[in-house]
C-alpha cells in the first residue's frame, strides 16, 4: 500500500467535503439534503482513507505508537468519524467546513513530523480501554466547542439583527443549545469512565509524570459537571453555555496534548 498516496487522497477528500458544505453556505442555494449526502459521503470516504494511514502509523510490531502527532491525528479521526456518523440524524454537516480541514492537517503533520511513544503489547486490557475512552471522549467534547462556537457567531448575528447568510443555513437557536448539551453529556459520561479507569493506574503521579494531565483532565471533569449541573437546575443557556463550553475544552486539551507536547516534543521523555 503506497501510504503517501492513501495520504494525499485523504486530504483532498477532507477539503472535498468541507468545499461543499462551503460552497452551499456562502453561494448556491442548493438543497440542503442534497449538500448533506454529499458532504458525508466524501468524509466517509476520506474517513477509510485516513483510517488506513493510522493503522500504518500506530500499529507497530513492538506495541501502539501514541506518538503526540499520531494522537493528534487519531484525535482528528475520530472527531471526523462521530461529526458525520451524527450528522446522519442531526443538523451538524455546517461544522465539517471547520473540523475537517483541521482532519486533514493532522494527516499532513503525522507524515512529516512522525513521533515515537510506544504503548505495549504487554500494556492491561484496562489501560487500552482507557486510551481509547480518553480518545472517544476528547472527540466528542471537541465537536461540542465547535458547535459552541458556531452557536456564539449564531446568538451574535441574531443580537446585531443584521444576520449574514450562513446564519439562515444554521438550524433554529434553541435546536443547536439542546443538541449542544446532548453532545456534552455523552462526552461527560465517557470522560467520567476515562477518569475512573485511568485512575487504576496511577501509582506515583509525579514519578509517572501525571500531575499535569490528571489535574487538569479533573479540572475540566468538574468544569462540565458543572456546566450540565447548571444547564438542569437554573436552565444555563446562551453566552454562559458557550463560555462553560469553551473553559471546558481548553482544560481537556491542555491536560493531554499540553501534557503530550511538555513530555515529548520538549523533554523527550
Amino acid at each position: 500500500m503506497n501510504i503517501a498516496a492513501v495520504s494525499i487522497g485523504a486530504i483532498i477528500l477532507y477539503l472535498a467535503a468541507a468545499s461543499r458544505v462551503a460552497i452551499a453556505l456562502f453561494h448556491a442555494p442548493n438543497s440542503a439534503q442534497h449538500v448533506k449526502v454529499q458532504t458525508i459521503s466524501l468524509g466517509m470516504l476520506a474517513i477509510i482513507l485516513h483510517g488506513a494511514v493510522l493503522y500504518q502509523a500506530i500499529v507497530t510490531s513492538s506495541g501502539l505508537n501514541m506518538g503526540f502527532f499520531n494522537a493528534l491525528s487519531l484525535v482528528a479521526w475520530m472527531v471526523a468519524v462521530a461529526l458525520l456518523i451524527t450528522a446522519i440524524a442531526k443538523p451538524l454537516e455546517n461544522l465539517a467546513i471547520i473540523l475537517l480541514p483541521l482532519a486533514a492537517l493532522s494527516i499532513a503533520l503525522e507524515r512529516y513530523f512522525p513521533t515515537t511513544r510506544i504503548l505495549p503489547d504487554s500494556a492491561p486490557m484496562g489501560l487500552r480501554v482507557h486510551v481509547l475512552l480518553s480518545v472517544i471522549a476528547y472527540s466528542l467534547l471537541t465537536i461540542a466547542a465547535f458547535q459552541a462556537l458556531l452557536l456564539a457567531i449564531q446568538d451574535r448575528q441574531l443580537r446585531n439583527k443584521r444576520p449574514v447568510r450562513i446564519i439562515h443555513a444554521l438550524p433554529p437557536l434553541q435546536t443547536m443549545e439542546t443538541l449542544l448539551f446532548q453532545i456534552i453529556g455523552i462526552g461527560f459520561f465517557l470522560l467520567s469512565l476515562s477518569l475512573i479507569s485511568g485512575l487504576m493506574f496511577v501509582e506515583d503521579l509525579f514519578a509517572q509524570h501525571l500531575v499535569h494531565k490528571t489535574v487538569l483532565s479533573i479540572v475540566a471533569w468538574l468544569v462540565f459537571a458543572v456546566l450540565l449541573w447548571g444547564r438542569w437546575h437554573f436552565g444555563w443557556r446562551g453566552r454562559r453555555a458557550i463560555a462553560w463550553t469553551l473553559g471546558g475544552f481548553v482544560a481537556l486539551m491542555l491536560a493531554y496534548f499540553g501534557s503530550k507536547v511538555a513530555l515529548e516534543l520538549i523533554l523527550h521523555r
